[in-house]
């Protein structure tokens, strides 16, 4: 079952919480900023030794002060129209989360929702992306959680779940 909430991502007592990072890995504003910044300076650290990412591709960094005990960091698309690759790539960030996941056996995951706050990427279809591949590896976890930053975005998730 894909748990479906409004709350603070960087408080979740799960393996792992995934990052909506820019290719630098060096900190950004949203989510990213906020991860940061409740982990503390040696995230900064940790995300300068693996030398940025590529969209579409994820790494994997220890949660340090958060309570989460891992950090998958992932470089959504910024939208262009669609046109531009965006939703096979958006797609590819979420199977890149699972599988670190499964690499490191781990049990439970949650997710902000990738690429829609800066990169403009529209709510709706990546939200369908997002519960389509948490449906795809829900049986290789006990928990995957859809942490959305907003009530809105939580009955947008709802409703699609619901097939709606």
């Amino acid at each position: 079952m894909i748990e479906i909430i409004h709350g603070d991502i960087t408080k979740l007592v799960v393996d792992a919480i995934v990052n909506a990072a820019n290719t630098s890995l060096l900190g950004g504003g949203g989510v990213d900023g906020a991860i940061h910044r409740t982990a503390g300076p040696q995230l900064l650290n940790a995300c300068r030794e693996l030398h940025g990412c590529e969209t579409g591709d994820a790494k994997l960094t220890a949660g340090f002060l958060l309570p989460a005990r891992y950090v998958i960091h992932t470089v959504g698309p910024i939208w262009q129209g669609g046109e531009s690759n965006e939703a096979a790539l958006l797609t590819q960030c979420y199977r890149r989360c699972f599988e670190i996941a499964r690499q490191q056996q781990l049990r439970s995951i949650a997710f902000p929702g990738i690429s829609t706050g800066v990169y403009r990427f529209p709510k709706e279809i990546a939200a369908r992306i997002a519960l389509t591949q948490m449906q795809a590896n829900q049986a290789d976890f006990e928990r995957i959680i859809a942490v959305c930053f907003s009530k809105s975005d939580q009955n947008l998730y709802q409703r699609l779940a619901d097939g709606q």
